[in-house]
Order: structure tokens, then C-alpha cells, then sequence
């Protein structure tokens, strides 16, 4: 199948800053792909080429088989920028039906249904809208259409909690569908609810692509065990990923990296009344990733 997103070596400078650089990458049909990283790291910079909003210094990209430039491409995708410029005096539902004809047509029963599920008053002159509602607005208009790829950058930025939890069943329906979402975000908990992978971009540059199981399977995790009675610290010393070991009495604390198997089969030569084991988020995960890309670019800067 054709893949949604195709990039090779794309990179973007701004004069002597870089903005992207040698960034290959492939978005599946029917995925959803989460790209992670702090302000300035890059990802506008990319759904900005993408989108052909700006142009490449040198690389290439085609989206939904397509080059970017080309006008029919455009209908097929849907976009949520990281800054929602509304302004105006016209109602939102005016807006919408404006940009629903623009883009073949849209029926009206379709951007109610969106505007019920997120809880917004369509009645509101735009200039009139509060951050939240703009950003409800611009959710709206990316996924009224239908579109074969959604674009979304920052996209629960202002929203309250149940918008979110509602915007993100969203995503999975398109999912379902068989249609792709790119998702840009700094905010680690929601990419991880509903990603099958996610890119990690650091300076203009990816870092890693991983599955979102993978990278649950990599991570660190804290690990608690009580027993019955005392046990020997010599038996949990040296197994593989156990670090950071604790033995105090007849409880066990430590860190395990990856999987927990040596530990568990080091436990049950005792009898184990009580375990805790703390599951990983992509918050640690991502700074794992930055810590040691951190090094990498100390050693360059160095040698």
C-alpha cells in the first residue's frame, strides 16, 4: 500500500539555523503516529513541509502518494495548526459550512454531530471565542471532511479533560476507518493512549521510531516485593535489569530495565505476599531517549 507519509533526507534551514535535517520517514495507512518533542524540536517545521507551506532546502516528501504541491492533494488532508488564527465577526458555523463547500461539501449534519460530541456553541461570533472553543472550532474543520490523513499539531491545547478523552475516541473511530493521524505533542499521556508508533525529534533531528509496545518493553520500570518472611539479598544480586536494589528485611525494591522475567523467577523461590509494580509511561521513555542523545551531542561538540 502506499504509504500515507514518504520522506527522504527532508531538511529545512532558516539561514544558518536548522530547522529539520535529514528527516526519512514513512507513516503507514490506517496508523496513528505520534511525534514528540519540546518546542523548537522540529515537528512544526515538519507538518509545515509537509503541508507545502514552506519548501525544502534539499530532501524530498510525498504525502498520500502525492507531492504536497499538488492542489488535489489537499482536499484528502485534514489540518489542525498549533496556532488557530479565527478572527472575525461571522459565527463559527458559518465558517464551517464556508469551508465545507470550499472543500467539495460537507453535509451540515456532519459538523453538528462533531460540534455535539465536543461540547461546542457554534453561535459565537469568532473574534468572541475563547481559546478552548477556538481550539473545539479548528478539531472541527480537520476531521469534518473525512479526510485520508489528518494533521494535527498541539491538538488538545485548551481543551478540558472530557473534550479530550472525546477528541481522542475520535481519533481511534478514524483509526478504525482505515485513514492515518499524524500527532504532533508534547504531551506524552495522550500520545501514548492511542499511538501505534511515535517519532522522537531532538534539534531538528529524529531520534527514534518506535512502536508504542517496544517501547513500553524497553523502559524502566520500579518493581516493589513483599514476602513472608526475610529474604537474602545474595539472591537478588546480579540478575539481569535489576538494578538499583533494595533488600530490607523481607522486602525488595529495585528498578528493572525491560523485562522483569529474572526477577520474577528470583522471587518465587520465596513466598511473595504482596508485589507493586509501576508501569512505565512514555514520560521516562522520551527522557531516556533525550538524556542520551543529550551525551551524543556533548561528545560531538567536544571531539
Amino acid at each position: 500500500m502506499t504509504a500515507a507519509v514518504q520522506a527522504e533526507g527532508l531538511t529545512k534551514y532558516y539561514g544558518d539555523r536548522r530547522g529539520l535535517e535529514d528527516l526519512t520517514l514513512e507513516i503507514r495507512p490506517g496508523e496513528i503516529f505520534g511525534y514528540l518533542g519540546p518546542n523548537g524540536a522540529g515537528k512544526t517545521t515538519t507538518i509545515r513541509l509537509l503541508l507545502d507551506v514552506i519548501r525544502p532546502t534539499r530532501g524530498s516528501v510525498r504525502v498520500l502518494g502525492e507531492d504536497p504541491r499538488t492542489a488535489a492533494v489537499r482536499s484528502r488532508v485534514g489540518y489542525l495548526p498549533g496556532e488557530l488564527a479565527l478572527e472575525g465577526r461571522d459565527q463559527a458555523l458559518d465558517y464551517l459550512r464556508f469551508l465545507g463547500r470550499v472543500r467539495g461539501g460537507v453535509p451540515g449534519s456532519r459538523i453538528e454531530a462533531l460540534a455535539e460530541r465536543f461540547d461546542a456553541d457554534l453561535s459565537v461570533p469568532m473574534r468572541k471565542l475563547s481559546k478552548g472553543n477556538k481550539q473545539k472550532v479548528g478539531l472541527i474543520q480537520a476531521f469534518m471532511h473525512e479526510p485520508e490523513l489528518v494533521i494535527l499539531d498541539e491538538p488538545t491545547s485548551g481543551l478540558d479533560p472530557l473534550v479530550q478523552q472525546e477528541f481522542l475516541a475520535l481519533v481511534r473511530e478514524v483509526r478504525t476507518a482505515g485513514r492515518t493521524v499524524l500527532m504532533s505533542s508534547h504531551v506524552l499521556a495522550e500520545v501514548e493512549s492511542v499511538s501505534d508508533r511515535v517519532g522522537i525529534v531532538r534539534r531538528g533531528r529524529l531520534v527514534a521510531v518506535e512502536n508504542v509496545a517496544a517501547l513500553r518493553e524497553k523502559a524502566v520500570r520500579r518493581m516493589e516485593l513483599h514476602f513472608d518472611a526475610p529474604v537474602p539479598r545474595s539472591a537478588f544480586e546480579g540478575l539481569p535489569g535489576v538494578r538499583d536494589l533494595r533488600v530490607e528485611g523481607a522486602s525488595v525494591r529495585c528498578t528493572i530495565d525491560g523485562r522483569p522475567d529474572a526477577l520474577v523467577k528470583a522471587a518465587a523461590r520465596f513466598t511473595v505476599v504482596h508485589l507493586v509494580s509501576a508501569e512505565p509511561d512514555l514520560e521516562e521513555i522520551f527522557l531516556t531517549y533525550y538524556s542520551e542523545e543529550e551525551r551524543h551531542h556533548d561528545r560531538q561538540e567536544s571531539a
